[in-house]
């Protein structure tokens, strides 16, 4: 009898940490019942990291150490969907209902059973399994060619990677991404924090998450998604319900129809009373839905009805109206914006809406303004069709004062008195005085402050707002001169003026503490985030990261010529000419003096950043596929470390074309039609590790 080797032993603990964390996951984020606590399963998930670091051949694509993410995408492929993902005929109202089940009873002469399902506000999917293990994951696109979201599926913990119990042989499942509302709610409540723009909606922010480049980003915003409509050759069924059943014995996130989320009906009757409870108990749930989807239940009754060129006839979606209300509106007021937009809003006598009680509500612009004819003193009509703040739809005139006049949209800034200007081709008007115009300036402060850029603990926004009326900030160099003294016992008001919920606040000596323990953490943050700090226009996280390793220190991007910055990778016209802008102003210049003069990290840590080698330095890569020694993320790390640059789209200028497994059939094309060499995992580790 052999004994096992060190290797085999690593291979079979990997094994078996990788299906009791699926397990685990599944009973924690499908079934909502875990049997360890989160700290041991941490422990479990560290062991089976750490062991594919050791072991990398044994790491496999779809472990449940690639949902914390990691990979970073440049671009997603384009796929094309085998079946189309067509979009749904809506309907309104009963008689619409009626009207569609009429011809379908027309169209087969037999008695129909419906199944009524709810309509998730967010972002359809269509994930691919073979022999049980996920494949790929597509977006809807344009219904026939979707795009390859696959490093940013796997990071949702309740879609499986490994299937369980007796599942199709080959099948893809198609369902809808969101963000729960808790989730939305945490993440504005950090982004107001950090003095950074509330994101609109959960279904606009889980479709720009599942967008996002790097995935470790999208992990970590804890999407959700619920999977309803399986598709296949030779499936174990002959019912969507039954379908739906099955799904969850392989481990998907279904509809359960003890909880209602899914329903059988005979009859229109039976059909809109499912409606009508979800009309009325929408909001008890934690995710968005704007509708109910009916479909015919049997398979064979799907062939037999067909489809038009748009959408299925076996299948309709029942939109709900936006909760509307009337109320007053008192008093217009405008707000100033970070980049001196100037919203108006309406202040409103408070209403209940979609569960809230509501007291403002966006007009948009002068446009909208003047197309309503709003006044003060109307009665408006507000809805809340998942939006975080509610706007102004319409007015009722019956109701107006007969001596109202039409509003006056302001022409000066109501923080400065500066004159306003409108852009052509541009909805709203601005302040362009950027340099001594309150909200402009708290803005910057904000944004230097803010999470993804210096990240400075205990330093928030209405703080910032509270010294910079007390005089002891302008600019985020000042920030740098608080002292302890200045700043303990300090009152300021903070809330909300409009809302009526001011109140003062005072500094304690534990709040004053952080903050500057939280000022000098700062001075550690990597150049590339500082750089991202400073808000040079149009200088986001990307083109910071790409400044800072192009030119490698702030003076050098300071005295960089047009030409000069248009080499770096990335940077355009537009761009260039707006670092330039920013470096042309003494103002600027002085507080990157005094900031260097601080301490922050106005160079690359050479240390940290350099490369182990030189053997791919001028070479250009396109990494596509999956890898068995390497992930994708660490074979870019690798091409990087000795010398090489990454692209994330194949052009005449690309050195090889690295391909891994399941390489997408257009990547190999462009390549071969371009004569851009392809070559294989092994042959790129002979490249590194060849001394010629």
């Amino acid at each position: 009898m052999t004994s096992s080797t060190p290797t085999d032993i690593a291979k079979s603990r990997i094994d078996q940490l990788s299906q009791e964390l699926n397990a685990h996951n599944h009973r924690y984020y499908v079934e909502n019942n875990p049997i360890i606590s989160d700290t041991e399963f941490d422990l479990l998930l560290k062991e089976l990291e750490a062991l594919e670091n050791e072991f990398p051949q044994f790491a496999d694509s779809n472990s449940p150490t690639k949902r914390v993410g990691g990979d970073i995408t440049d671009k997603f492929e384009k796929v094309a969907h085998k079946r189309p993902m067509l979009s749904l005929s809506n309907s309104y109202n009963r008689e619409e209902i009626a009207e569609w089940a009429e011809r379908l009873y027309k169209s087969v002469d037999t008695d129909i059973e419906f199944v009524m399902e709810l309509k998730y506000d967010g972002v359809a999917i269509s994930l691919h399994y073979e022999d049980g293990k996920f494949m790929r994951g597509i977006t809807r696109g344009d219904g026939s060619v979707g795009e390859d979201v696959s490093s940013n599926i796997r990071t949702i913990r309740s879609i499986p990677l490994q299937l369980k119990g007796n599942y199709p042989a080959s099948f893809e499942i198609r369902g809808e991404i969101f963000l729960p509302k808790k989730v939305f709610t945490q993440l504005n409540e950090e982004r107001a924090a950090a003095g950074e723009e509330l994101y609109a909606n959960p279904r606009n922010t889980a479709s720009g998450t599942l967008k996002q480049q790097d995935s470790k980003e999208v992990a970590k915003r804890k999407l959700d998604c619920y999977l309803y409509y399986v598709l296949g050759e030779n499936l174990p069924y002959n019912d969507h319900f039954q379908s739906v059943e099955h799904a969850a014995d392989w481990g998907f996130k279904v509809p359960s129809s003890k909880d209602r989320l899914i329903e059988k009906a005979n009859s229109v009757d039976g059909v809109m009373n499912y409606i009508e409870y979800w009309d009325k108990h929408r909001h008890d749930l934690p995710f968005e839905i704007d509708g109910v989807v009916i479909k015919v239940n049997k398979f064979a009754l799907w062939d037999e009805l067909g489809m038009t060129a748009k959408s299925p006839r076996w299948a309709i979606a029942y939109k709900f109206k936006a909760e509307t209300v009337s109320t007053k509106l008192n008093k217009i007021t405008y707000q100033v914006g970070r980049t001196g937009a100037i919203t108006p809003v309406a202040n409103l006598q408070p209403v209940q809406l979609a569960g809230t009680t509501v007291k403002r509500a966006s007009l948009h612009n002068a446009d909208q303004i003047e197309k309503l004819d709003i006044r003060e003193g109307d009665t408006v009509l507000v809805e809340k069709g998942g939006e975080i703040i509610p706007k102004v739809v319409g007015v009722v005139t019956e109701q107006r004062d007969m001596f109202s006049t039409p509003h006056q949209y302001i022409t000066k800034c109501p923080e400065c008195g500066t004159e306003l200007i409108r852009k052509e081709g541009e909805a709203q008007h601005y302040c362009p005085n950027d340099a001594t115009c309150p909200p402009q300036i708290k803005g910057r402060m904000e944004h230097f402050i803010s999470r993804k850029a210096m990240n400075i603990e205990g330093l928030g926004t209405e703080t910032i707002s509270g010294l910079f009326e007390k005089g002891l900030i302008k600019n985020p160099a000042d920030i740098y001169d608080l002292q302890y003294d200045q700043l303990l016992g300090l009152e300021f008001q903070v809330g909300d003026e409009l809302l009526g919920d001011l109140k003062k606040r005072s500094l304690q000596a534990k709040s004053v503490t952080n903050m500057l323990e939280g000022i000098q953490l700062s001075k550690q943050i990597p150049f590339e985030r500082v750089l991202f700090a400073l808000g040079i226009r149009f200088v986001g996280e990307t083109v910071a990261k790409k400044l800072a390793k192009h030119f490698k220190n702030i003076d050098a991007i300071e005295a960089a010529t047009n030409e000069q910055l248009l080499e770096a990778d990335e940077i355009g016209e537009k761009i260039a000419s707006s670092i330039q802008d920013y470096f042309s102003l003494e103002e600027n210049r002085t507080i990157i003096r005094r900031l260097k003069d601080a301490g922050l990290q106005f160079h690359v840590d050479e240390s940290q950043s350099g490369p182990t080698s030189e053997k791919l330095k001028g070479l250009t890569f396109v990494v596509s596929g999956v890898f068995q020694n390497f992930s994708r993320d660490s074979i870019k790390e690798s091409i990087e470390s000795h010398g090489g640059k990454i692209s994330g789209s194949i052009s005449s200028k690309t050195s090889y074309v690295l391909a891994g497994d399941d390489m997408g059939p257009s990547k190999r094309k462009k390549a071969e039609d371009l004569g851009v060499k392809i070559i294989t995992e092994e042959e790129y580790l002979h490249l590194v590790t060849n001394d010629k």
